[in-house]
């Protein structure tokens, strides 16, 4: 994953210091992109030790279409219990987004088995595309998180906000737009998360992986993090080899993977490198 590193310098070393929502201040730049053959192996940041176990159960907890932090914490999966009520309500973010998009008219869109259903029928097509922008959702910057989820917003906007599948010669590529990228705590997890989610939904449809294309909007690193023990820690180490994928069992749906029907295997890292959350 030399690539992040690549962006990780590139951030600390031409980055513009701006000001943010969490009043932590980020350095930042605008409009990045990176490529990985998910054929070489499975992107998971090897100069850090990532959570695999949290990645997993929360992309599987997003193809449920579960907003509930309560499911998560069942899980002992713990990273969004800073944006969640009492109760583990969310609101409409993410999984509510992908598998029930409300409408105007009252219809319900299920954008992920629509995605999947049109990669069958019509690869070729320029429309297998799912967003999670939903402007009628979107949080009320002037109170909560909390206060949103109870209002029935999203507690927190979509980071990686739109994401667009490509079928060409047997294989499933996958673009991501991502508006905001925390590079040192969220990025590494995208990329796994959404290489993941190409592993699925090419099992699914009988279809080797291809690429996976992370599109950046404000990419940036917090002024908090630019320390000898995270960032500048995370750039003195080399990357080792990466790991591999193993889907041991295909079920009927993509709906019906299991926590343990993912193994990532031969995943060897440098430590875990700790830093504090922007909230």
């Amino acid at each position: 994953m030399q690539v992040y590193l690549d962006l990780l310098r590139e951030v600390l070393e031409h980055g513009n210091d701006r000001g943010d929502r969490t009043g932590v201040g980020t350095r930042s730049v605008f409009g990045r992109q990176i490529r990985v053959d998910l054929q070489a192996g499975f992107p998971l940041l090897t100069t850090k030790r990532v959570h695999t176990k949290s990645l997993i159960h929360e992309l599987l907890w997003f193809l449920a279409g579960a907003t509930d932090n309560q499911l998560l914490q069942a899980q002992n999966v713990h990273i969004w219990d800073n944006w969640a009520a009492n109760d583990g309500a969310l609101g409409p973010i993410y999984g509510a987004q992908w598998r029930s998009w409300r409408c105007a008219d009252g219809r319900v869109i299920d954008q992920i088995a629509e995605l999947i259903a049109t990669i069958r029928a019509r690869p070729e097509s320029r429309r297998l595309v799912v967003s999670a922008w939903n402007p009628a959702d979107l949080p009320d910057e002037t109170i909560s998180p909390q206060d949103n989820a109870r209002a029935g917003r999203m507690a927190l906007a979509p980071c990686h906000c739109l994401f667009q599948f490509y079928v060409s010669d047997g294989r499933l590529s996958c673009q991501l737009y991502q508006r905001s990228a925390d590079l040192f705590i969220g990025v590494p997890f995208n990329i796994a998360s959404y290489a993941l989610l190409t592993h699925l939904i090419a099992a699914q449809c009988d279809l080797n992986v291809g690429e996976f294309v992370h599109t950046f909007g404000d990419l940036h690193l917090y002024q908090n993090h630019l320390t000898d023990d995270i960032v500048l820690a995370q750039l003195t180490r080399e990357p080792l080899p990466l790991p591999t994928l193993q889907l041991k069992r295909r079920p009927n749906s993509v709906f019906e993977y299991r926590f343990e029907d993912i193994e990532i295997v031969n995943y060897n890292s440098h430590s875990v490198i700790r830093a504090p959350l922007a909230v």
